[in-house]
């Protein structure tokens, strides 16, 4: 098996945000968003990345890196850095390697309406804002009000508090409360 890897550079929805599609995955089973080195863990190639200098988020789903740069840093600048490391550091990355997974104990402390919310979450909107590098999580419903928190690419790109947050209240109106109203929880 080569260690070469071909890479394809796809824009996401955030104009901060890049999505680097590899010829083999980075991640077999779920997904990973680190926001600094030290959340890495194993995971030494997302660990070189953030050695760039402008990196916010490194994102990984299964074939795509979505990697998120914060606004002062332009694209022309750290684009082939960014593609140089990957090349660099592929070779040795295991797509199988292991993250802590609080997002499972989080979901089995879910009351069983928010559950519910996010099974709908699962497969309705998650897989395209994970297509584009980002997440939703369902934090809070109470009196018919959903508040989510954006992860990812999500959290900085202008859409998501127009057109996506307008389509994830449709899509849970259709499918489960007509009543309810969904808010994007304030950052503390």
């Amino acid at each position: 098996m080569s260690d070469q890897v071909e890479i394809f550079i796809q824009p996401t929805p955030n104009p901060n945000a890049l999505k680097f599609i590899l010829d083999k995955p980075v991640k077999l089973e779920g997904n990973s968003t680190y926001r600094s080195p030290v959340e890495c863990g194993e995971n030494l190639l997302a660990y070189e990345l953030f050695k760039i200098r402008g990196i916010d988020q490194v994102h990984f789903f299964d074939t795509a890196i979505t990697i998120t740069k914060f606004g002062y840093e332009d694209w022309e600048n750290i684009e082939e850095k960014l593609m140089n490391t990957i090349k660099e550091n592929f070779p040795k990355h295991n797509p199988d390697y292991h993250d802590p997974d609080p997002e499972a104990d989080r979901r089995a402390a879910l009351s069983p309406e928010l559950q519910d919310i996010e099974k709908i979450l699962d497969k309705t909107i998650r897989p395209g804002l994970q297509g584009d590098g980002g997440d939703i999580m369902a934090l809070s419903y109470e009196d018919n009000i959903l508040l989510v928190k954006y992860q990812g690419a999500c959290g900085t790109c202008p859409s998501s508090t127009t057109g996506t947050l307008e389509a994830i209240k449709g899509i849970l109106r259709d499918e489960y409360n007509p009543e309810i109203d969904v808010y994007i929880a304030p950052d503390f």
